[in-house]
């Protein structure tokens, strides 16, 4: 988004067009609201930023839900926010540790400060770009002195008074629309700056989920997190917002309940079974939290292969940290064998599975027969020096 899009649309006439045109899909329906709204006598500044708005707030809705329908976003903003259903559950964490006061270092768009706000702290938020800063304070306003806005970095302002601290450094090049991750060395503000302030304030630290597990302070409490199957962030906590005896945690949020599995330390990994009746396949936060050993005790499993993140079991067992199959057969991975066995079991929808093997899922999915009216799973996985194809049936 341009300053000349942004100065537009924050009018009462483009504010009004935005609310009236809705939300925008599609690109053909974003097409025809460009002609209608030039038609009707816009200028191509205010058109721009009222369509490119309301196709972004057709997107935020599987972040933000019906909030979407108020706010502000640029493209990149968007992609970076936290979900809102995470973030409110990161400020219930927040204020259960006694602080009423917060600072939002890089609040981009203003998702976090959001349900920040919502749980009834006080929040300062910040951000070095002056247009996201902008929109931060639209989406905060109906919060008003309960949500302060402020356009600067995070390095130069002043906690005073700050009980705690969120940090989402930008892992990404500057810029609103099309941007690309940088290493943590580049990190704004650097990652370095936030981890020294984290040893003096109660911090939390918002970092992608592939953060190398190495740098991660000893110190901290490590928190990966789950949101409807898709592994969305890791965030350090210390101080007071640090659980004490918590070093490792996987959260799993499936719609609105949320579970958790902990430790004091990355977990020992249970032993290698023969494949057993059922595979389970652990959520990726406990993978990611290093906590497969745990789980897998909790199931009576042990692991299909000491390199596989797959754990197998003699009996049913079910657990809100991984996905559940039974066994039907297994089969080499060899597109014809596979192919009769579809066939014989009537199978013509196939969800299909694979770790550690080099393989195309999508590819592969083009060699095979798929006719019939039941479904099924296929797991593609090598165990030992072997590669196979395990038929199941998802639980």
């Amino acid at each position: 988004m341009e300053m000349s899009e942004l100065t537009a649309l924050l009018t009462p006439e483009g504010l009004r067009l935005l609310d009236a045109i809705g939300p925008i899909e599609t690109t053909d329906e974003a097409a025809r609201a460009v002609s209608r709204l030039r038609a009707g006598g816009h200028g191509p500044d205010l058109v721009g930023a009222v369509v490119g708005q309301a196709r972004l707030r057709a997107k935020a809705r599987g972040k933000f839900g019906p909030f979407a329908d108020r706010m502000l976003f640029t493209r990149a903003g968007l992609e970076q926010a936290t979900r809102l259903g995470v973030a409110a559950r990161h400020a219930g964490r927040i204020r259960a540790a006694g602080v009423s006061r917060v600072a939002d270092l890089g609040c981009g768009i203003g998702g976090d400060a959001l349900a920040f706000a919502g749980a009834g702290l006080r929040v300062t938020a910040v951000d070095a770009d002056e247009i996201t800063a902008a929109l931060a304070a639209f989406n905060l306003a109906p919060f008003g002195e309960d949500a302060e806005v402020r356009h600067g970095t995070a390095q130069d302002t002043d906690l005073d008074g700050i009980d705690a601290v969120w940090l989402d450094p930008a892992r990404r090049t500057a810029g609103h629309r099309e941007t690309t991750r940088v290493a943590a060395a580049d990190y704004s503000p650097p990652l370095d700056w936030a981890l020294a302030l984290a040893e003096r304030t109660p911090t939390g630290i918002k970092l992608g989920p592939g953060h190398d597990r190495d740098a991660l302070p000893a110190d901290s409490e490590a928190q990966w997190v789950s949101a409807d199957g898709s592994v969305v962030e890791l965030v350090l906590w210390s101080g007071a917002l640090a659980r004490e005896g918590i070093r490792r945690a996987a959260t799993v949020i499936r719609g609105e309940e949320t579970h958790e599995l902990t430790a004091a330390a990355d977990a020992p990994d249970e032993g290698v079974r023969e494949l057993g009746a059922y595979i389970h396949e652990p959520d990726g936060a406990v993978i990611r939290a290093r906590l497969i050993g745990d789980l897998a005790r909790g199931m009576d499993a042990g692991m299909l292969d000491e390199h596989i993140a797959y754990l197998t079991s003699d009996a049913p067992a079910e657990s809100p940290f991984a996905a559940s199959f039974r066994v039907r057969e297994v089969l080499p991975m060899h597109p014809k064998t596979i192919s009769a066995a579809l066939r014989a079991a009537d199978v013509g929808r196939l969800e299909i599975k694979k770790r550690g093997v080099d393989v195309d899922p999508a590819a592969f999915r083009r060699k095979l027969t798929l006719k019939g009216s039941e479904q099924a799973t296929l797991i593609l996985v090598r165990i030992g020096d072997r590669r196979q194809a395990i038929l199941a049936d998802r639980l």
